[in-house]
């Protein structure tokens, strides 16, 4: 039953149902993790909207020190053994914030918040890393093409799953129920992983089998493979520029939500829905049109879509910076680039080596992405400094965004002459 109805929805050929199926399961497990605990990090983050700055450069320096750690873990182990003991890592971590929450005095509660704060975004980058590259490495370009847009509607359902099941308990539980809860799918994350590895070996026909040699290289060296590589320098020049509108449009998102309401739980309440809504049209998007965009348009064209609705989005919030206005762009913002940009930005990783997939993928993932957030915080602060409403900055924000679909284009060009 599940084969057939697969088969009038995406482009699946024999022998791919169960590992599209399987890879599917796992994002929707980890995205299902992240969206439980998503709401509980923003309005941590709209209630101290002070300190954002502040925190995002301490996301930073968390990332310098865990990208090293992962990388040496890629270096020496398959990846049937590392990309299940990440999961678990981070399951064991809520472990401990559940111990805080419980056993500390009620005067902690500000530092507790402000370390799952942290934690919560690097938990978010590094699960989806960690996932995106054993995708790349088991699945091949043209298998991309066709199936990267329904993989990630795993992710979108877990998104929509975990949103909602915030929204129905965030009155009405404390806030260590929702960490316990997100443990158990980064469990169910760690056994799909396996399964995928266990069903390349069997197949190699269909999915790619691990060499026998290990990875290998030091714990740095994706980071000088980005920078002799085209097509990573190119993805981290994109990646960068995404950061600077996704932390532009979050932060006028902190300063609006903070005027708008002043009881916690609401915002909570609210954040959630906002997730389900972007959720829901993401997945639509996955389903009938990625796939399709995808292999008719191209990748180029794809990545393009995004700092495109950015373009417009800052524009419209310069215009008319209210609430409602917000929740229009953040919904198309985010629904394009989980639906469209994300699973473009995935296939690009098909065309490049294992030691770029899992170690330069995870520096850019990860340390450019909260690079550009911490650069692109400062920038937010600075500009509101000088006076500048939340309106103005996007507007300030909106020519870069042009620059971006020039940096769109580029990657497009890269991608066809590297897949050819």
């Amino acid at each position: 039953m599940w084969a057939t109805l697969v088969r009038r929805v995406v482009p699946v050929r024999e022998g791919e149902t169960l590992p599209l199926l399987l890879a599917t399961a796992y994002g929707f497990a980890i995205l299902y993790a992240y969206y439980l605990l998503r709401p509980v990090r923003d309005e941590i983050g709209a209630a101290d909207r002070g300190n954002l700055q502040l925190l995002w450069t301490a996301v930073f320096l968390v990332m310098l020190l865990a990208v090293p750690l992962y990388s040496a873990a890629v270096a020496r182990w398959p990846r049937a053994v590392f990309v299940p003991l990440a999961n678990r890592f981070f399951a064991a971590n809520l472990l401990v914030f559940l111990a805080a929450l419980y056993l500390l005095p009620e005067s902690a509660r500000t530092w507790i918040d402000r370390v799952f704060y942290v934690w919560t975004s690097v938990f978010a980058l590094f699960v989806v890393t960690v996932f995106w590259g054993l995708v790349a490495d088991l699945f091949r370009h043209e298998q991309g093409k066709r199936l990267f847009g329904f993989i990630a509607v795993g992710s979108s359902l877990g998104g929509i799953a975990g949103s909602a099941t915030t929204a129905a308990l965030a009155q009405h539980v404390p806030v260590f129920l929702l960490l316990l809860f997100a443990v158990l799918p980064l469990e169910a994350a760690s056994w799909c992983a396996r399964a995928l590895d266990r069903h390349a070996q069997r197949t190699p026909g269909v999915l790619a089998r691990e060499p026998q040699a290990r990875i290998g290289g030091s714990a740095w060296s994706g980071v000088g493979l980005v920078f002799c590589s085209p097509v990573l320098l190119r993805i981290a020049i994109w990646l960068l520029l995404m950061t600077f509108a996704s932390t532009i449009l979050y932060f006028v998102q902190a300063h609006l939500l903070g005027e708008a309401y002043s009881d916690r739980a609401l915002r909570r309440v609210f954040l959630a829905r906002v997730d389900l809504v972007v959720n829901g049209l993401t997945i639509a998007t996955q389903i009938f049109l990625t796939a399709h965009i995808l292999r008719r348009v191209g990748v180029g064209l794809t990545l393009a879509l995004l700092p495109a609705v950015a373009l417009v989005g800052f524009a419209v919030l310069g215009i008319a910076p209210a609430l409602a206005a917000l929740v229009a762009v953040r919904v198309l913002y985010d629904s394009t680039r989980h639906a469209l940009a994300k699973p473009a930005r995935e296939v690009l990783f098909t065309l490049v080596g294992r030691e770029e997939r899992y170690k330069a993928k995870a520096f850019i993932d990860a340390v450019v992405y909260r690079g550009g957030d911490l650069a692109s915080g400062w920038i937010y602060a600075g500009l509101a400094a000088l006076g500048l409403s939340a309106g103005a900055i996007a507007l300030v924000a909106a020519p870069v965004a042009g620059g971006w679909i020039l940096v769109a284009r580029q990657l497009g060009r890269v991608e066809e002459r590297d897949s050819t």
